[in-house]
């Protein structure tokens, strides 16, 4: 079926018609239960791999009572394999560095090592196998194609180029479909207005990076005195953080550039992570089910939820060979559907893309907000200057929401009476989202952080109080 084995095996040097919609038409059209059955047949073949292949799965699979020849259906697949976890990965690299006991290829066959970043814990190095990241390209090619890039479009990859997944898989991906790829990277002092320049005169098709980091390259190119739209991009796909799926977000971007917005990627662990992609006629993200199986959960249950539910997505790996995840929680929250896809693709969908990260999320007052609504909300603000910063603070008995924001120059420049109508603005859109007040403070432009790469805008002050409160309860005792 189009290339489609395991272990992975694909024609490097085909291409599909130019004017093709579809780059294997079969896979990506066909009836979702026939899809189904195959998806069930290959995650006999990865299971039946890795129980052989790694210590790691073999031993969990165990403690569960579960054996690939035990796998029967999909829901087999739900029920008896136990889900793994970002904590159980760093918990086997621990004990068997540098990869962990779920490497299943001898160490001659690594070719590229990535990973994160550890400024939180302890890194994940990921080891990819030279076969597989041929199979990683051949997939983000074909999600390229889908997105409206073609061989000879000239592809912008404005990411930092380090153990970062996200640039080297758009590279990667650029390079197989025959693009002109121009890794420019990002994160350097003075880069973005180098970026700026070189797109004005490159004029590159696709763009890749982040959100965030496509409003402040925006920003800067106009203080330059260059307009985005002269860039003469066509297509910007994003991945990274929540953003492009957010219709404030999307159309802010699209309006900017005067480019078709798209939203990508899962998680660098599961690469091909632009197994969640848009494509060109669509909105959200595509669940690219051939590539990776994704799973819509209850993150308490582990359980599928109905189409149409918000749960967190967990990916099943179905061409890699070297760290196949299989059942690996994301801890992203979205929602799934499975509506007809305007491309024809017969994919499930998360048409709002990833909300972002359930542990993102901070409850005030007893409500639950994700970071990404309120960037959402102050991006359909005309008068937004294009940063803020949410302080969640308790001077006293309840928790208070404090919104930093930045007006735009114009608003500004028009003085007190405009500023105070767009603090006013904001105010009521907060209270319209959340069901409370939100204290808003109008900040100078400029005066809020700007960001090369993924923005970090919460702020949570309770800790702080929560502290002071133990220390003041212990000296009273």
């Amino acid at each position: 079926m189009e290339f489609w084995s395991f272990p992975p095996r694909y024609d490097d040097a085909y291409l599909p018609p130019p004017d093709a919609r579809y780059w294997f038409p079969k896979r990506e059209t066909m009836h979702p239960a026939d899809r189904e059955a195959a998806i069930l047949a290959r995650l006999k073949d990865v299971c039946a791999y890795a129980y052989e292949k790694a210590p790691f799965y073999r031993r969990k699979w165990d403690e569960a009572g579960f054996h690939p020849s035990h796998l029967k259906s999909l829901e087999d697949f739900e029920d008896k394999v136990p889900v793994i976890s970002k904590a159980d990965l760093r918990a086997a690299q621990a004990a068997v560095p540098p990869f962990g006991d779920y490497l299943c290829v001898d160490d001659a066959e690594i070719f590229h090592i990535h990973g994160t970043s550890g400024t939180t814990g302890r890194p994940t190095a990921f080891a990819i196998g030279r076969q597989d990241w041929n199979a990683i390209a051949n997939a983000h090619a074909r999600i390229m194609w889908a997105m409206g890039l073609r061989p000879g479009d000239m592809v912008c990859v404005a990411a930092i180029l380090s153990l970062y997944m996200g640039s080297w898989g758009a590279l990667a991906g650029a390079e197989r479909l025959g693009a002109k790829a121009f890794p420019f990277g990002a994160g350097a002092p003075g880069m973005s207005v180098r970026l700026a320049q070189w797109l004005a005169t490159m004029r590159p098709a696709g763009f890749y990076g982040t959100p965030t980091y496509a409003l402040h390259l925006a920003d800067t190119a106009v203080k330059e005195g260059l307009n985005p739209r002269d860039f003469g991009l066509k297509v910007m796909f994003f991945s990274g953080e929540p953003g492009a799926s957010i219709p404030g977000v999307r159309d802010r971007i699209e309006e900017l550039y005067g480019a078709k917005v798209i939203d990508s990627g899962s998680m660098a662990e599961m690469t091909p992570w632009m197994n969640v992609a848009g494509s060109a006629e669509t909105t959200g993200l595509l669940c690219w089910q051939d590539v990776v199986y994704t799973e819509v959960c209850d993150p308490k249950t582990q359980r599928r939820v109905p189409y149409g539910s918000r749960g967190t997505p967990i990916y099943t790996h179905l061409e890699r060979t070297s760290q196949p995840m299989i059942r690996l929680a994301s801890g992203d929250l979205t929602l799934w559907s499975d509506a007809p896809n305007p491309c024809g693709r017969t994919y499930p969908c998360l048409p709002q893309g990833i909300f972002g990260r359930i542990d993102d999320m901070f409850t005030i007052r007893g409500e639950n907000v994700y970071p990404s609504e309120i960037d959402a909300v102050l991006n359909q603000i005309p008068a937004y200057g294009g940063e803020h910063q949410i302080v969640i603070t308790r001077e006293a008995a309840m928790d208070e929401l404090v919104l930093k924001v930045e007006a735009d120059a114009m608003t500004a420049a028009l003085g007190r009476e405009h500023v105070e109508r767009f603090r006013g603005e904001v105010a009521h859109a907060m209270h319209k989202l959340l069901g409370l007040r939100a204290v808003v403070e109008v900040v100078d432009a400029g005066l809020l952080p700007r960001t090369d790469f993924k923005a970090r805008r919460v702020v949570d002050d309770r800790e702080v109080f929560r502290g002071m409160n133990a220390q003041l309860k212990a000296g009273g005792a």
